[in-house]
């Protein structure tokens, strides 16, 4: 599976994050209530920021998602390979500015994002802060479900902050 690859939709348009995409993710990204539940809510600041942004360029994952109507970067999103599950990929380290907040963009994110993984894997896993309670309640109305017991959980580097939210191919299809 191509970590980065090129989708769209009516709302979104979803490629690969460059370097020069920095000044204009960052604009996005220095709204504090962006960060407000993360457990790193000092990302608006140009230090974090930079520090996130250069680990997005070398993870080879990262995507910018553009406003259709308007050409505009609007956030960003992440897919990740999952060491020690091979039927799987994490999608993560997701933000839209707030004029984008409510559910349709994210929606339209991570659809195309969650349908393109189902081409290739048979899962698509969240980690997410256990004090994120916005970003539990996204992934929860996409049809992510906590996961309990040892399936992807186990993987958790933090695991005394993180929970691990999955979503299975043939679930999304019935839905």
């Amino acid at each position: 599976m191509n970590l980065q690859p090129k989708r769209s939709n009516e709302l979104v348009q979803l490629r690969p994050l460059e370097s020069n995409d920095f000044n204009a993710l960052f604009q996005v990204a220095q709204d504090p209530l962006i960060w407000e539940q993360h457990p790193c809510p000092d990302r608006y600041l140009p230090q974090p920021f930079t520090a996130f942004f250069e680990d997005s360029l070398q993870s080879g994952g990262a995507l910018v998602v553009i406003d259709q109507l308007n050409g505009k970067i609007i956030g960003s999103s992440r897919f990740k390979s999952i060491i020690g599950a091979p039927e799987a990929v994490e999608i993560g380290w997701s933000f839209l500015a707030r004029a984008y907040w409510g559910g349709t963009y994210n929606r339209a994110v991570k659809e195309l994002m969650i349908a393109y993984a189902f081409e290739y894997l048979e899962d698509v896993v969240f980690y997410i802060g256990k004090e994120n309670i916005r970003s539990q309640r996204a992934v929860s109305k996409i049809g992510g479900e906590l996961v309990q017991g040892p399936a992807y959980a186990h993987l958790i580097a933090d695991k005394t902050n993180d929970l691990c939210f999955r979503i299975n191919r043939s679930r999304w299809r019935r839905e």
